[in-house]
C-alpha cells in the first residue's frame, strides 16, 4: 500500500513558525539589520548635524563676543581675593551672616516696630519726599516700654501714625528713637571702623559648579542695616547732631558700595536701593538747613562719584554668562538643573520626574548651544542702543521698543502656553527665563543716577544759599565755585530743570521716564514710570 502524505502539524502551519523562519535565516537577519541600522543611522546623522550646527554657530558668536572684549567665562567675573585687613566685609558681624546663612540683628526699635509704623504722610503724596514720622516711632517706643509685645514684637494690628512732622515735634521724638536703636551701636561701630578699608569682598561660594545656586544672604542684611542707619540719621538731624548724622550717612553709603564688586544684577539693585535710602536723611538735613558747608562739600563729592549707568552695564554682562552656565550644566547633569532654576526664579512647581531629568541627556548638545546662542543674541538686541555711556544717557523709548521686540521673539502673537512651546522649539527657554527681568533694569539705573545727581546739585544749591542768603535764579550761577561740572538729566542729556519758588525754595527735576516735561509735577511715585517728573523739592516754608 502506497504511503499517504502526512498532514502538516499545527506548528508547521502556524504564522509564528513562518515568521521565525523568515527572521532567523540569513536573508531575514540581513533584512532585520538593515531595518535597525537605518533608523539608528538617521538619528545619528540628525544628532551629528544638530550638534555640528549648534556648536559652529555658538563658537562663532562666542569668538565675536570675546573679540569685543566681553568674556563669557564666569570665572573672569569673580572678584579677586582681599586680605582681611583690607576687606570691609571681613568683620565679625558680616562674616557671621555666612556662617549661619542668616542675618541676626539685635531686637531694637526697628525690628519690633517697623511693620507698625504707618507713615501715612508718605502715602498721601508718594511723588514727593517727606520727613520721617519720628513721633510715630516715639509712640511705638512707648508701647514697647509698656510691655505690649507678642513674641518680642508689637502686635500686628497696632498702627502708629501722626501728622507731627514739624521740627519741634521731631526733635522731641528723636531721643526715644535714638534710645531704641542703641542695641545696634556695637554693630555700627564695627562697620564704621571697617569702612576705612580700601576693598570689599564678601565670602560668596564662587567655586560652586552651578553659579546660579550661589546664596547671597548678606543682601538682606545690608538692606536692614541701611534702613536703621537712615532712621538713626533722621533722628540725629532732628536732635541737632549733624556730625553724627553725617557719619551715619557715610557709613550707609559705604555699606551700599561694599557690594559694588559683585557681578550679580541683584547686588546692583540692592546697592541702588540702599543708596536711595541713605539719601533720605540728606534731603531732610537740606530741607531744614542742618548741614554745614564742609559737610555739604563732602556729601556732594560722594554723590558726584556715582555712575550707575556704567555699573548697570557691568552687572548685566553676567546674564549671558549665566545662560552659558545653565546650558552647559543641563547638558552634563540633566534637565533638572534648568528646572530647579526655573522653580527658584519663577516660583513654578516643577515635578521631580526622572524622565524629565533623563531628557536632558537625550537632547542633542547642539540644542544647548542654540540656547546659549539665542540668549546671547537676544540679550545683545535687548540692550542695543538703550544706554549711551559716553553721553551718560538712558533712552526710555529704545528700552520699550527693545522689550517689545524681545517679547515678540520669545512669545510671538501667541498665548503664554503657546509662547512657551515656541520658546522650546526655537531654543529660547533660557532666554525666556532670564531676559524679561532685564527690561526693568535701565529704569532703576536711571532713577538711581537721578537721585544721586539731584542730591549733589541740592548740596551745591544749599552751599550757594549759605554764601548768598538765598538760592540762585539759575543753575549756571553755581559754576564754577559751588560745582565745577554739573550733572545733566540722564533722560534728555540736557541740564536738569530748575526754578526758584515764590517762597524762596526751589524745584529741581528730571523730566522722568515718560520723557515729557510736566513742569515739575511729580507722578504717583517718587520715580514714577508712567507719569510726572522726578522731583527734588522741599515743603513750603511755614514761617
Amino acid at each position: 500500500m502506497s504511503d499517504q502524505p502526512k498532514n502538516p502539524s499545527v506548528w508547521e502551519r502556524s504564522t509564528t513558525r513562518r515568521l521565525f523562519h523568515w527572521l532567523f535565516n540569513w536573508r531575514g537577519i540581513r533584512r532585520l539589520i538593515i531595518v535597525l541600522v537605518w533608523p539608528v543611522t538617521i538619528i545619528g546623522l540628525l544628532y551629528g548635524e544638530e550638534n555640528w550646527r549648534g556648536r559652529r554657530a555658538w563658537n562663532q558668536y562666542r569668538e565675536a563676543t570675546e573679540a569685543r572684549g566681553v568674556s563669557l567665562d564666569f570665572r573672569s567675573y569673580i572678584p579677586k581675593p582681599v586680605p582681611d585687613e583690607q576687606n570691609f566685609a571681613a568683620t565679625p558681624f558680616l562674616k557671621s551672616i555666612f556662617l549661619s546663612n542668616s542675618v541676626r540683628l539685635p531686637y531694637d526699635l526697628y525690628a519690633r516696630a517697623a511693620d507698625n509704623i504707618a507713615e501715612t504722610n508718605l502715602a498721601k503724596d508718594r511723588g514727593r519726599r517727606h520727613f520721617t514720622d519720628l513721633a510715630a516711632w516715639q509712640l511705638a517706643a512707648a508701647a514697647i516700654q509698656g510691655g505690649e509685645l507678642v513674641n518680642e514684637h508689637l502686635p500686628s494690628q497696632q498702627r502708629f501714625e501722626t501728622d507731627k512732622t514739624d521740627l519741634a515735634a521731631r526733635a522731641a521724638a528723636a531721643p526715644a528713637v535714638l534710645e531704641g536703636l542703641k542695641p545696634d551701636a556695637a554693630v555700627f561701630a564695627e562697620l564704621r571702623a571697617a569702612s576705612t578699608r580700601e576693598f570689599s569682598r564678601y565670602p560668596l561660594a564662587y567655586d560652586l559648579e552651578n553659579p546660579t545656586a550661589i546664596v547671597l544672604p548678606h543682601l538682606s542684611g545690608i538692606k536692614m542695616l541701611s534702613q536703621r542707619l537712615s532712621l538713626q540719621a533722621s533722628a540725629e538731624l532732628a536732635a541737632g547732631q549733624s556730625d553724627a548724622a553725617l557719619a551715619d550717612v557715610k557709613l550707609n553709603l559705604s555699606l551700599a558700595d561694599s557690594i559694588k564688586p559683585e557681578p550679580f544684577v541683584v547686588s546692583f539693585l540692592v546697592r541702588a536701593n540702599s543708596i536711595q535710602i541713605a539719601i533720605h536723611p540728606v534731603w531732610e538735613g537740606l530741607a531744614e538747613h542742618r548741614w554745614t558747608d564742609a559737610q555739604l562739600q563732602e556729601l556732594q563729592a560722594r554723590f558726584l562719584s556715582y555712575d550707575f549707568l556704567a555699573d548697570m552695564q557691568q552687572s548685566l554682562k553676567i546674564e549671558p554668562v549665566m545662560a552659558v552656565q545653565l546650558a552647559d550644566l543641563s547638558s552634563r547633569m540633566g534637565l533638572g538643573v534648568l528646572l530647579q532654576f526655573a522653580e527658584a526664579l519663577k516660583g513654578w512647581h516643577v515635578p521631580d520626574d526622572a524622565a524629565l531629568h533623563l531628557l536632558g541627556w537625550i537632547i542633542p548638545s547642539g540644542w544647548y548651544d542654540q540656547e546659549k546662542l539665542n540668549c546671547g543674541t537676544l540679550f545683545d538686541a535687548q540692550m542695543d542702543g538703550v544706554v549711551d555711556l559716553a553721553a551718560k544717557r538712558v533712552l526710555p523709548r529704545k528700552v520699550a521698543a527693545n522689550a517689545a521686540e524681545l517679547s515678540r521673539q520669545i512669545y510671538g502673537d501667541a498665548s503664554w502656553g503657546q509662547g512657551a512651546s515656541k520658546a522650546i522649539l526655537h531654543h529660547r527657554v533660557i532666554a525666556k527665563l532670564l531676559l524679561p527681568y532685564v527690561n526693568g533694569i535701565p529704569l532703576k539705573a536711571a532713577w538711581a543716577q537721578t537721585a544721586a545727581d539731584e542730591a549733589a546739585m541740592a548740596c551745591a544749591l544749599e552751599r550757594y544759599r549759605l554764601a548768598n542768603g538765598q538760592f540762585p535764579e539759575t543753575l549756571e550761577s553755581l559754576t564754577p565755585r559751588f560745582i565745577s561740572h554739573p550733572p545733566h538729566d540722564v533722560i534728555t542729556g540736557q541740564p536738569y530743570k530748575y526754578r526758584r519758588a515764590d517762597d524762596g525754595q526751589f524745584i529741581l527735576y528730571s523730566i522722568g521716564w515718560n520723557e515729557k516735561d510736566d513742569g515739575g509735577a511729580p507722578g504717583k511715585a517718587l520715580f514714577d514710570q508712567t507719569q510726572g517728573d522726578w522731583v527734588w523739592s522741599y515743603p513750603p516754608k511755614t514761617d
